[in-house]
């Protein structure tokens, strides 16, 4: 580092070069696929403003061969004429920051975008942008090339439609490990927009694979069709969702609310956020405003009508157990935490949801005495089962203090007592523990040996003690060390809830957490079992980032005195092929590695626990809501649910152990 630091030293970013620069403050993470899917929304919540707008009946997004993305709309078309600026107005929105038609709400009464960043931001951070416009009786065309003008806007032909296209590829010298579109998450979005826009066409088609996929999204029922689609195959404990709408006046204008939601048997809550349809994966004052109004009049009404038995008041987490809701504000000029839209800070806007689903809510439970009770006695049995829950945890804890020290006896503790440097490998079975206690760098690394396949958790939620009871997840409890429970995600709820014994990461003993267990149908079965607990009981080491998972070796492949470790079939093909060279006749010998105690400690060091060589995969959640959905049906109990979610996604299996 240099100690000259003088007024050469400052940098001035100028047009979009910022983003190019700093991609994370406009787009989210460039590393981790966030900032690259992010630029499809970007585009995409144009057209849909034009939707909103009136203009625009239909939307199409295409994945194209070389992987870029085209997004067409047919709505007025961006405007073409000359602006003050000197070049097209056009130009100007695909290369000016905070530019754009949505700032004095007269182009656009409600909007997704409100910064005027979004579409200029993803023109610089892609290789090439190709713009047509159909407008004014013309055909429109200009290209970009790392955000910068390749000619000017210009008509090529007669046109009598009105529209706009955007084609983009992202440029890789800025996005990094994650660099391809995930088909999957495009069209999970896609058909979000569809659900919260009643009436608006949304195809996708990803025609990268010799077979395109084309789907078409179309939902004229609007939230109540998505709250019906998330409780597909659910047990319901009304037939139709509750539908609210409702306005108030705001400081910038009317505020437009929409709820749909609708209890069901489950034991954990779904709850979706949308600002001017924008996804707010975070919530913000709209989420709280719900929760608010839920907890108040549902409390109101059962104190009112003496319904709460041995139970002073219901907490929020018990009343909105196993509801699936949707909330949707449309708002003039809404205020969120960052560009990338994950969190509404509009304070005013918590105030207005909570009066509006109060009048609301409370008006139908009058009408429908018979639905409120039900819904009350859910909670009520919630309330009883956490309270049970909270005494297993108190009683897991003290019998950890009483038998000495807190940590378990088959836990080889690492040296060191620094957090950060230090990480637990949980085992499969005493055979690969003993191995990995060997083999360990002792300083920072700590082996955690399980017997056996844990508990499910997710059929238990009605019998938390049963959990707490189990030997093996004691063992884990006790030697993380941060507690167990998942806290309170609302701020409020947190204030309320002083529980110290709920999960804290920052009690946490090690850095990382790593699930190390054999390459087989029943490693993969003791993984999922394990994610489960920590999904249910400690989730915020997963959504932080500290849950990963080790990759051992399938397959050592040799031939004389050279060896390979291969962790994949497709390697292992490669590798064989290599060591053969010319000779067809030579001598292959595969090893096929079953399970982790087939290999001396060396082995394992060197394949699987050395951090200058190994694999680990982090676990990441990139919907908490769909997370949660997915545990439930995969591990749950509804054995209907399992077998239609896997008839579905078993051509998606790649790699299956047979």
């Amino acid at each position: 580092m240099s100690d000259d630091y003088g007024a050469d030293s400052i940098q001035v970013l100028e047009g979009l070069e910022a983003v190019r620069k700093r991609p994370g403050m406009y787009l989210g993470d460039p590393h981790d696929g966030s900032a690259l899917h992010h630029c499809i929304w970007e585009v995409v919540d144009n057209a849909v403003d034009e939707h909103l707008a009136g203009y625009n009946p239909t939307i199409e997004v295409n994945v194209e061969k070389d992987g870029s993305i085209t997004v067409i709309d047919h709505g007025r078309g961006i405007p073409v004429s000359q602006h003050e600026e000197g070049v097209s107005a056009a130009e100007v929105i695909m290369t000016k920051l905070h530019a754009g038609g949505k700032f004095d709400n007269e182009a656009y009464k409600v909007a997704g975008g409100l910064h005027g960043v979004g579409v200029s931001a993803v023109n610089a951070v892609s290789e090439y942008l190709e713009m047509i416009i159909h407008r004014d009786g013309k055909e429109w065309y200009q290209k970009y090339v790392r955000g910068v003008p390749d000619g000017r806007l210009d008509s090529i032909a007669d046109s009598d439609k009105n529209g706009t296209t955007i084609r983009f590829k992202p440029d890789l010298t800025i996005f990094s490990d994650i660099i391809e579109f995930d088909f999957n998450q495009i069209n999970t979005r896609l058909r979000r927009t569809a659900f919260l826009n009643a009436g608006l066409e949304i195809i996708v088609r990803d025609l990268r694979a010799d077979e395109e996929v084309i789907i078409e999204h179309k939902y004229d029922g609007g939230l109540k069709e998505y709250v019906g689609w998330m409780n597909d195959k659910k047990e319901v404990l009304h037939e139709d969702p509750l539908h609210i709408l409702g306005s108030k006046e705001g400081d910038k204008g009317e505020v437009h609310v929409e709820v749909s939601l609708q209890w069901t048997g489950a034991y954990t809550e779904n709850i979706h956020c949308f600002t001017n349809i924008i996804h707010n994966s975070d919530g913000g004052t709209h989420l709280s405003g719900l929760k608010s109004a839920l907890t108040r009049t549902i409390n109101s009404y059962a104190q009112s009508r003496k319904l709460l038995k041995n139970v002073n008041s219901l907490s929020g987490e018990d009343i909105r157990e196993g509801i699936s809701a949707v909330v949707s504000i449309k708002h003039p000029d809404p205020s969120f935490n960052a560009q990338t839209k994950a969190k509404l800070v509009t304070s005013e806007v918590a105030g207005i949801v909570e009066s509006v689903v109060n009048d609301k809510l409370g008006e139908f439970f009058e009408e429908n005495p018979a639905f409120a009770k039900i819904i009350i006695e859910k909670a009520v049995l919630s309330s009883k089962a956490r309270e049970a829950a909270r005494k297993a945890r108190d009683l897991t804890r003290r019998k950890g203090v009483l038998e000495g020290g807190g940590l378990p006896g088959k836990l080889a503790d690492c040296q060191s007592r620094d957090p950060s440097e230090c990480e637990i490998y949980i085992v499969e079975g005493d055979s690969a523990g003993g191995s990995a206690k060997t083999g360990r760098d002792r300083r920072t690394q700590a082996i955690l040996p399980l017997r056996g396949k844990i508990l499910n958790v997710e059929r238990q939620q009605r019998n938390i003690a049963k959990v707490f009871q189990n030997q093996e997840i004691q063992t884990m409890i006790r030697a993380l060390g941060a507690g167990v429970g998942n806290p309170p995600e609302d701020e409020e709820e947190k204030q309320e809830n002083k529980d110290e014994g709920l999960f804290n990461t920052d009690k946490l003993r090690y850095d990382k957490i790593i699930l190390m267990t054999d390459a087989d149908v029943d490693g993969a079965h003791i993984r999922a079992l394990i994610l489960t607990f920590l999904w249910r009981f400690m989730k915020p080491a997963i959504m932080q980032g500290h849950v990963y998972v080790a990759q051992p070796p399938l397959y050592q492949i040799s031939r004389g005195r050279k060896s390979h470790y291969v962790y994949t079939d497709e390697e292992r093909d490669v590798v064989i092929e290599e060591l053969r060279g010319e000779s067809e006749n030579a001598k292959i010998n595969i090893q096929r590695y079953k399970g982790l105690g087939e290999m001396n400690p060396e082995q394992l060091w060197e394949t699987t626990m050395d951090p200058a060589v190994r694999t680990l995969l982090q676990v990441t959640v990139e919907d908490a809501s769909e997370a949660d959905r997915l545990f439930e049906i995969l591990m749950g109990e509804d054995v209907a649910e399992r077998r239609s979610f896997i008839e579905k996604n078993a051509l998606e299996v790649t790699n299956l152990d047979v």
